[in-house]
Formats: C-alpha cells, sequence, structure tokens
C-alpha cells in the first residue's frame, strides 16, 4: 500500500443486530441466502492458506513480490489459474511501467564499535537519495556541523550548508549531516568536495521530523558518491561514538519493465450493472508483502472462489493490481483503458488494501466525508453506511479511514465511479484512545513491518483477517444482487483526480 500520513475518528459503535441487507429493505430470497452462505463458506483459514502461498512464491523469488519479477509473476498465475478453475472468464492485462529498485540489497551497516545492519525502506531506517549513484564505501563516521540534540524549532540546523562546514574533515570519511536550512543536494556536493567518500544526511529530530517519511532527491545527474537519508535515531547513534565506521553500498536499477493485472468476471449477471472488487497483488521489493497487501488479495480471491458458483443478478469482476507500490500504475492502467461506456456500466467499487495489520484498527473508508472532510462520489456515503452497518451488527468498533485516493480506488473515484473499502492501518503509531477500543498496543505503528522484510504470514492477524474477510463477503453477496441507489445515474469524471500523492510507494519528494 502506498504511503499514508493521516489521523483518524473513531466511527460509531452499536452492539445491536442489524439486518445483512445493509442498504435496501430486508426481504427472504436469493440476495439474503447467497450472503448468509458466502459469509459462513469463507473462513479465516482458508484465506490464509493463500498468504502462506504468496509467502512461498515470496521465499523462492529472492523474497518479494514486486511487479516487474518473477515473484510477481508468479503471485498473477496462481490467482489466474485458481480464478479459471473456479470458472471465471480470466483476463491478463499487461502494461509497461518504469521499474525504479535495485539490483542488490542496499546496505548500510555500523562495523565498529558493535556490528549492526541497518533496515532499507520508507518508514525503517534508511533510503537511498533519489539520484545517488551507484557504490560501496566503507570509512569513518565524521560529522559536520550537528546539533544534537536538536534545536526546539524545526529548519535550524545549518549541517553542511557551507563549505566552511568541513574544516578540517578527513578525505575518506563518511560524511554524516542533519536535514535542514539549505537543499539535500547542497550538503550532498559540499561533502563530496571536501573528499568524503558517501554521504549520510539523517532527519532534524524535531517532532514531525524524525522518521524516513519523505523521499529526498538530490535533483538531477552530478553526485559521484553513495547518499543515503536515515532517521534521527540511526543519525544519532552513528554520531554518538568517536570512531564509528560503517559501509554503504547502493546499485540501483531504473528501467521499463512489464508487469499485469488480473481481471476475473462473472458468467452471469447483468453486464450492464458491474459490481467491481479490487486489490493489489504487488509487494514493495523489500519484502514478501504479505499485510501489505497479499491479505487483500487473498481475501477477495477466497470470495471470489467461494462466489463461484452463485447466480448473481449484476455482473462481479474481481480485479488484482499490478504495480499499486510504484503509483497505483494498475488501476490507472485499467480505468484509463475503459470507454466512458465501459465506465458507466461500472456500478461501484470496493478496494481491500491491508485487511490485517497485527496492530489493527477497523477502518472504513470515509466516503461520505464527514470525518476527513473528502467524500467520494454520490454512493460512497452508501457504501461505508454498509460497512459500517456490518461491523455494528458484530459487535465490532470501526473508525473512519481517510478517502483521499491513495490506494487503488482512486482511479475509479477519479471519473466519478462510487467506491469503498477497509484498511487496517500503516505506519501510523497506535494511539492510547485506540488501543483501548480495539487492543493491541499504544505507542507502535500498526503495522510494524510495512514495507519491510518481516512482512511476512508472521504479521498477519487472524482476527481482523477473519472479521475482515466476512465483510467482504456480505458486501460483495449483498451488491451482486442488489446495488440499491448505488450507481443509478451515470457515473460523471470528477474535476481533477483525487490522488493526492504524485509518486509510488514513496512519500512525496523532498529536496530538503
Amino acid at each position: 500500500m502506498r504511503s499514508r500520513l493521516r489521523t483518524s475518528v473513531l466511527g460509531a459503535i452499536t452492539a445491536v443486530a442489524v439486518t445483512l441487507s445493509l442498504s435496501t429493505p430486508a426481504e427472504a430470497g436469493p440476495r439474503e441466502d447467497a450472503v448468509a452462505k458466502l459469509v459462513k463458506d469463507v473462513s479465516g483459514p482458508n484465506v490464509k492458506k493463500h498468504l502462506y502461498a504468496l509467502q512461498s512464491i515470496a521465499r523462492l523469488n529472492d523474497g518479494t513480490r514486486v511487479s516487474g519479477t518473477s515473484g510477481f509473476d508468479a503471485s498473477r498465475d496462481y490467482v489466474a489459474r485458481k480464478l479459471r478453475a473456479a470458472g471465471y472468464d480470466v483476463t491478463i492485462q499487461p502494461f509497461e511501467f518504469v521499474f525504479d529498485g535495485y539490483i542488490t540489497p542496499p546496505v548500510l551497516k555500523r562495523n565498529s564499535p558493535s556490528p549492526k545492519t541497518y533496515t532499507y525502506g520508507f518508514f525503517s531506517d534508511y533510503v537511498a537519495m533519489g539520484d545517488s549513484p551507484a557504490g560501496s564505501a566503507t570509512g569513518t563516521i565524521q560529522g559536520v556541523d550537528l546539533v544534537l540534540p536538536p534545536g526546539p524549532v524545526a529548519n535550524t540546523s545549518s549541517s553542511g550548508c557551507e563549505a566552511s562546514d568541513f574544516a578540517g574533515f578527513v578525505a575518506g570519511n563518511v560524511a554524516l549531516m542533519q536535514r535542514g536550512t539549505c537543499n539535500f543536494r547542497v550538503k550532498v556536493d559540499n561533502a563530496m568536495a571536501a573528499g568524503a567518500s558517501a554521504a549520510i544526511v539523517f532527519n532534524e529530530g524535531q517532532a514531525g521530523r524524525t522518521e524516513v517519511d519523505l523521499n529526498p532527491v538530490l535533483g538531477g545527474p552530478g553526485v559521484t558518491i553513495p547518499s543515503f537519508f536515515t532517521s534521527f535515531a540511526v543519525g544519532a547513534e552513528l554520531a554518538a561514538t568517536a570512531g564509528t565506521t560503517v559501509t554503504m553500498n547502493w546499485n540501483p536499477i531504473v528501467e521499463t519493465r512489464t508487469t499485469y493485472n488480473v481481471i476475473a468476471q462473472s458468467k452471469q449477471g447483468d453486464p450492464n450493472n458491474v459490481v467491481m472488487i479490487g486489490a493489489h497483488l504487488d509487494s514493495v521489493q523489500e519484502g514478501p508483502g504479505i499485510n501489505d497487501n497479499g491479505s487483500g488479495s487473498a481475501g477477495i480471491l477466497e470470495v471470489a472462489l467461494k462466489f463461484a458458483e452463485a447466480k448473481p443478478k449484476n455482473q462481479v469482476r474481481f480485479a488484482f493490481w499490478g504495480a499499486e507500490e510504484f503509483g497505483l500504475l494498475g488501476s490507472e492502467h485499467y480505468v484509463g483503458s475503459l470507454t466512458a461506456a465501459e465506465r458507466a456500466k461500472i456500478s461501484l467499487y470496493l478496494n481491500f488494501d491491508m485487511i490485517a495489520s497485527p496492530n489493527y484498527t477497523f477502518g472504513i473508508y470515509d466516503g461520505d466525508g464527514d470525518a476527513f472532510g473528502t467524500a467520494g462520489p454520490p454512493g460512497s456515503d452508501v457504501i461505508e453506511a454498509d460497512f459500517e452497518k456490518f461491523f455494528a451488527g458484530r459487535g465490532q468498533p470501526f473508525k473512519a479511514t481517510a478517502f483521499t485516493g491513495r490506494s487503488d480506488y482512486g482511479p475509479f473515484i477519479a471519473v466519478g465511479i462510487p467506491a469503498g473499502g477497509l484498511f487496517t492501518g500503516a505506519e501510523v503509531l497506535k494511539t492510547a484512545e485506540e488501543a483501548a477500543i480495539f487492543g493491541g498496543t499504544a505507542g507502535i505503528p500498526l503495522d510494524p513491518c510495512y514495507h519491510s522484510a518481516c512482512d511476512s504470514t508472521f504479521n498477519i492477524n487472524d482476527k481482523a483477517l477473519d472479521v475482515n474477510s466476512d465483510a467482504i463477503a456480505t458486501l460483495v453477496a449483498t451488491y451482486a444482487f442488489d446495488t440499491g441507489t448505488i450507481g443509478a445515474t451515470t457515473p460523471a469524471p470528477a474535476a481533477a483526480a483525487r490522488n493526492d500523492s504524485t509518486h509510488t510507494h514513496k512519500p512525496a519528494n523532498a529536496t530538503r
């Protein structure tokens, strides 16, 4: 899932039973039977079997399922094979994209005073700066005009901004600098001029400036030394002991590759009233992506398999997106390839991106905008309300989560298609209030393994997976027989795309 920096508002909670017919009046008939059967048939343990399969695929393919690699292609084949065997019409949709990653795993390792290997990735310990060249270096850390502890005001450190900051710098050492005042490129250029073998810039240290939560860029070619950006904690640790030595290695690759969407459609149902369900199938390069987003993919896959023999009134279409982690590219390609008439046939889109975070909350996209001020197209409010009724009927707490277009529903709402979905959390820390309501641990991320190598089957909360899979089953079966007022009018394109992020799974680019 792409990065999200957000706050949340708790939803209303009730423990009384509510009808599973959700947005339309209760009535006995095929819909109610389908809902009951599908919820009964879809179980958390069966969903998790797909997660074990995706974990095995990653293990056999360099620990990743990132788009443009054999790990993603094997994930594609696994999903497509299951869906074809179940009787769906399956289309594999190829598209090209720019793969921006690395050939060999990055390295930032402290050699002395005691060995320690740091973790690569956004919201982890460090990342390579954009436009950093390939290269390796081993050398002694030399701090450059550092302010430790940091001052009370952000963006006041001038570490590395002046050539004079490098007076007495020993050529061949690794320059350790602090974020602040001037562009990253100025700091790195000054380090190069002083003879540094590599550059490390760490976040400044004030509140909101501690983590690897931005995408630092150097602004073009010309840098000749490997250059990393780290959290404040890593920088302070490297600065703490004189004579600390490190090893750095960066071996990037940027090239055009081909990846795929998998689209599975029911053979029955009204093709002019399509209920669409999607999840991204790709991981980041840093890990197997079992919560992000094997969990959403496995959830909708199991729902699709158990729903295969139903005879829905509306056509049902399941999508497994490629290259979401590079900027929603799969869903953007799909929506962009549809004609206006084809888009108008899609009554609604449901998106499931991270549904089993280990320190979860039950988040529902804020379709009516009352929590975050950003509503989806008309009908999105009904979808949100229907999810709320499901959780209330289970006696489970729930909360609103921001609906800004930062997952694969973004391209759909950008063209006016009603949408909704579920999200159990990524890098944001759980609050004490949330811990009191949902359980878990306050003060740590909702998913401590977000975009990391440890996002494995051990990173799954079984309760969240089971409950959310039932929620998916309930709304899929409900809308397959009756979408009510959702999508009753032809969707009109939104004024502008709602996606407020301009890049990939990385945070927004930053030059300073």
